[in-house]
């Protein structure tokens, strides 16, 4: 099944206060907040900041007046359609302040953990297949050996956990990227969840790219109906992590002041994929880290803890890449290697690769070609480091040599001279400095 961007199921939107399954008391309280710190009046208004239907809104507003927390102005808005106007009453400001001092909440009302989990499944990265041509046409900016592939794409359509391995420089990190890439879908994506009366927030521009819906066809005979706003549709998010990662930069995170939540990384990256760059260079050892991921990349589900140290369970539903330039080896147990579903090396190109990416980088950067420099690198330079290639070599020299000609104010070209300038800025010679 090759998954196409309309395929995922949207979440409805909710019809009454009961579909919402998210206790009375709370709903009303985040619908009062956000009149007060937004200074709403409307319910059309209100409808929009709270992210639920005109009609679902309007059970809050009458829920509230039956409790007088919440009167009708008598006028109406002429800006608004002709709407009734709310306003809070001063016992709806007595309660509104109550609530806020228990936490500073508003806006886009939350979806219950248990709801959450449904739509999960529904898009789950493990639903995905990737064909070799998608992997192919997302990676078409690499060289790569076609062996690679063959062990990429099934580690990438299992949606498990890939261990990359090899030498620093050749594309451990642009792979990563590739593969996200190749997954062309979108997910939905929670502004926020709830668990326990505690208020989750999920969605973050940062690691999220919402997309545009389009726009509606005015002439279209039948209206498509909406999804629930209180998701933002999205690409599958990525999440990328080097050397700052920390074990507690996995918990959740507490805001004393607004006593809310913000989601970890890794329930941020829900239905894409978690990049851990750069593995051996964290101030964790990589076995502790390994050892954090261990329940979630065995059974899909995570711990996480509130301030009150009640533990429940958020699906994990990611795909998690380590990347590391140690040998697995040298920085894992075997018990930890066996929980890594797919283990790939990644090597230093060939020599008939390496001429390829070099040729490909210099049209990019509009150097052309000399067959002596050429010769010049293959025959005198590289058999002083044992003909080991990288693919990173090409683009390092050629912006040397860019930057030369640019300092001598000559055209752009190679030559065995230049080759030799950009050559001794590779490598930093071995050797005493006395100090």
């Amino acid at each position: 099944m090759n998954m196409q961007a309309t395929a995922v199921m949207a979440p409805p939107p909710p019809k009454t206060l009961e579909d919402m399954q998210l206790p009375r008391v709370m709903m009303r309280d985040i619908a009062l907040k956000t009149m007060f710190r937004k200074n709403i009046t409307e319910v059309s208004e209100l409808a929009r900041a709270i992210c639920l239907p005109r009609q679902v809104t309007q059970e809050l507003i009458d829920m509230a007046r039956e409790a007088k927390l919440v009167e009708a102005t008598g006028t109406l808005s002429a800006s608004a359609g002709g709407e009734m106007g709310y306003q809070l009453t001063d016992g709806g400001k007595s309660r509104t302040l109550d609530a806020l001092s228990q936490s500073e909440y508003f806006g886009a009302m939350p979806v219950p953990l248990a709801v959450y989990r449904e739509q999960v499944k529904r898009q789950s990265i493990r639903n995905i297949q990737i064909t070799r041509e998608q992997l192919t046409d997302a990676m078409g900016h690499l060289v790569l050996p076609p062996a690679l592939l063959d062990h990429l794409g099934p580690a990438v359509s299992a949606g498990r956990s890939i261990l990359m391995y090899g030498p620093p420089g050749n594309g451990k990190s642009s792979i990563s990227n590739g593969i996200r890439d190749a997954m062309g879908d979108k997910v939905y994506v929670p502004r926020a969840i709830e668990y326990a009366g505690q208020v989750i927030t999920v969605y973050d521009p940062i690691v999220h790219t919402a997309v545009d819906e389009d726009e509606e066809d005015p002439t279209a005979l039948r209206r498509r109906v909406g999804f629930d706003t209180r998701y933002v549709k999205c690409d599958r998010p990525t999440v990328i992590t080097g050397g700052e990662l920390s074990l507690d930069m996995l918990d959740l995170v507490y805001n004393p002041t607004a006593r809310t939540y913000q989601a970890p990384l890794q329930l941020k990256s829900t239905g894409g994929i978690f990049i851990v760059d750069d593995l051996g260079r964290q101030k964790e050892p990589p076995q502790s880290l390994i050892n954090r991921w261990i329940v979630p990349l065995e059974e899909s589900k995570d711990i996480l803890a509130l301030q009150s140290g009640e533990k429940f369970e958020v699906p994990f539903d990611t795909l998690v890449i380590f990347s590391t330039n140690f040998h697995p080896n040298a920085i894992f147990d075997q018990a930890a290697l066996r929980r890594i579903f797919f283990k790939i090396k990644v090597d230093g190109p060939n020599q008939e690769n390496f001429l390829k990416i070099f040729a490909m980088v210099a049209r990019a950067k509009k150097m052309e070609l000399d067959e002596a420099a050429l010769i010049h690198l293959l025959k005198v330079k590289y058999p002083t480091i044992d003909n080991i290639y990288a693919n990173y070599q090409p683009g390092f020299l050629i912006d040397q040599m860019r930057a030369i000609c640019d300092f001598e104010g000559i055209p752009y070209k190679m030559s065995p001279e230049l080759i030799d300038r950009a050559w001794a800025n590779m490598f930093v010679k071995d050797e005493k400095i006395v100090s």
